[in-house]
């Protein structure tokens, strides 16, 4: 029999995903995003359901227990408020492991929550419950994903515990890779990118191959807001253009905003579409959505590349041979 798997926080189901390829059987996923719960129930199993983490009341037995807790409390992308709420969700692991029996659990965040005391006294308390703890910081690239996607993972387990997973490559894959045979006709609901406005898409056909809003500033100072000039060297990816033979900077929840990131096509004058961030995700293009374009975007960028996730269930796989 498979081993069985429950996912908090589960989001769209990248994570699952990844584990079920890897040969494990979904019986539970929670997330409070209705269109991300439903995305989940399409495309990996119907055994996702819309509410909190907080009591595991109706807690099934599993083999293995994964979560992906919010992670805008410790990211260097955000403000690192060690008062954020959304960081104590973290601990709400212990009380799954208490009432799922879980043998293993894997939790995944960015690399700043190792350094994190929530960390620190998750991984006590998982420690009071007999588990083993060990921790792999893993880039997505080095995995047969197109993106350089940095993300922690705490791995807890009763049964011994699993080898870090091996690269699979020395040469990453790139976007050319990534975007090949999209067609330019459109025919994919989700290959579509938002409209801009005409001055955001003045800016955009002013960045050159590979660069980024120092372009703009050159180009046109007088249109670009005092803060670009402020902030000066950083931020540098902003209004930037991907580089077609090179793996994708980290797609986020907001890669359909060129002020977010590196974000702009590396040949045309457009952001990126919903299915391009996909497939830089590792998502095969038979997966369909629930929601709008933002939603869509944010179920995308806040997951975890499926392969990725599928090389880390895969040594988690070996611990149940």
């Amino acid at each position: 029999m498979k081993p069985t798997l429950t996912d908090l926080f589960s989001g769209a189901g990248l994570m699952s995903a990844g584990f079920k390829a890897a040969g494990f059987d979904p019986i539970l996923a929670l997330d409070l995003d209705p269109n991300a719960v439903a995305s989940y129930n399409r495309n990996v199993k119907s055994v996702g359901m819309v509410r909190s983490v907080g009591t595991p009341d109706d807690a099934k037995k599993t083999d293995v227990l994964i979560a992906g807790p919010p992670c805008q409390g410790f990211s260097t992308l955000g403000r690192q408020d060690p008062t954020d709420k959304r960081s104590r969700l973290s601990l709400g692991v212990v009380n799954w492991a208490k009432h799922t029996k879980a043998k293993v659990i894997v939790i995944e965040n960015v690399p700043p929550f190792l350094q994190s005391s929530h960390w620190r006294k998750l991984t006590e308390r998982l420690s009071d419950l007999d588990y083993e703890i060990d921790t792999w910081t893993l880039n997505a690239a080095d995995y047969g994903v197109p993106q350089l996607r940095v993300r922690s993972f705490t791995i807890a387990s009763r049964i011994g515990l699993p080898k870090k997973p091996r690269p699979v490559t020395t040469r990453p894959l790139t976007v050319r890779t990534a975007f090949a045979g999209l067609s330019r006709r459109r025919t994919d609901a989700l290959h579509v990118n938002p409209i801009m406005t005409p001055l955001a898409t003045r800016r955009i056909a002013l960045v050159p191959p590979n660069g980024d809003k120092r372009d703009i500033m050159r180009a046109i100072p007088k249109e670009c807001p005092p803060s670009w000039f402020e902030i000066g060297a950083q931020a540098t990816d902003a209004w930037g253009r991907m580089e077609m033979n090179a793996p994708a900077n980290t797609i986020r929840c907001c890669f359909q905003n060129p002020s977010k990131g590196r974000y702009i096509h590396p040949t045309e004058d457009r952001v990126i579409t919903l299915r391009e961030g996909a497939r830089l995700q590792g998502m095969p293009d038979e997966w369909q959505f629930f929601g709008d374009r933002y939603p869509i975007a944010r179920q995308i960028g806040n997951g975890v590349p499926i392969p990725l996730a599928q090389a880390v269930a895969r040594s988690i796989k070996r611990l149940f041979a």
